[in-house]
């Protein structure tokens, strides 16, 4: 599949787990990747994946929640590899388990910085490009937590309630510009934001109950994930803008409930 053959793509959050997965398939489908992480060393570990592939990447160091370093992989993107065609703002933070009375505004701050600011600011500059060449597609990592309580943390859950209102409202914002903004809201993935719970359940033999309230009965991967943003990403979804896709195997679809033997 070539989908996204010619396209330039940025992945923020992109050293590992579902941004990783991501570069990897969109080199796959012929996007050159712009991969941006924290951490030098597994950022550039994505780049030789994607090249090992046979893909195009290049690396960037950058925090995803600073302004300056945001309209810098912008235009080092459109330096680099030509133009500007997707912006897959992934980065995120999972915040803290503190009981709720005791979460301090630092807390909080921290968990909306990294979350909502991160995704408004590839909003606003990939958006200053795409709206001059008429097109583009802006993608925002959002979760199932978003939609209910108890799957993370309140700071981490009320942060990606208001990244989906932002792929609403700013889908609207860029109405009649051919910029597209849609948010992907994943399930339970094994990923570095999430290993701890995958670790703890497997140091006490239940890994067998990992998801196994969703209708799937599993956990999800981050290429399942990967998937929809490539969807997002290509012109298969060319009149899909303003919406929020739930990839959590189905836990959002129903309440939690005991299972009737039949």
């Amino acid at each position: 599949m070539n989908r996204l053959e010619g396209k330039r793509a940025i992945i923020t959050g992109a050293g590992s787990g579902i941004g990783r997965a991501s570069a990897l398939r969109f080199a796959q489908e012929g996007a050159a990747v712009l991969v941006v992480g924290r951490s030098q060393d597994n950022t550039e570990e994505t780049v030789a994946m994607v090249r090992a592939a046979g893909g195009r990447a290049a690396a960037c160091v950058a925090d995803a929640a600073a302004e300056a370093e945001v309209q810098a992989m912008v235009s080092s993107c459109v330096a680099e590899l030509g133009g500007l065609d997707v912006f897959f703002a992934n980065a995120g933070t999972p915040g803290t388990n503190t009981p709720l009375l005791e979460q301090t505004v630092d807390e909080w701050n921290e968990v909306w910085h990294v979350n909502v600011i991160s995704a408004f600011l590839a909003v606003k500059y990939a958006g200053r490009h795409m709206t001059a060449q008429r097109s583009g597609s802006i993608i925002l990592t959002s979760s199932a937590a978003s939609l209910r309580a108890n799957a993370g943390s309140i700071q981490y859950s009320a942060s990606k309630a208001a990244v989906n209102s932002l792929a609403q409202t700013a889908a609207n914002a860029f109405t009649g510009t051919g910029v597209r903004v849609n948010a992907i809201l994943p399930g339970l993935v094994e990923t570095k934001m999430t290993r701890k719970v995958f670790e703890q359940a497997r140091e006490r033999g239940k890994e067998g109950r990992i998801g196994h309230m969703t209708p799937m009965q599993r956990a999800g991967r981050p290429e399942e994930i990967a998937a929809m943003a490539a969807f997002l990403a290509c012109d298969d979804s060319s009149f899909v803008t303003g919406q929020s896709y739930a990839v959590d195997g189905g836990v959002s679809s129903t309440h939690p409930h005991g299972r009737i033997a039949l």
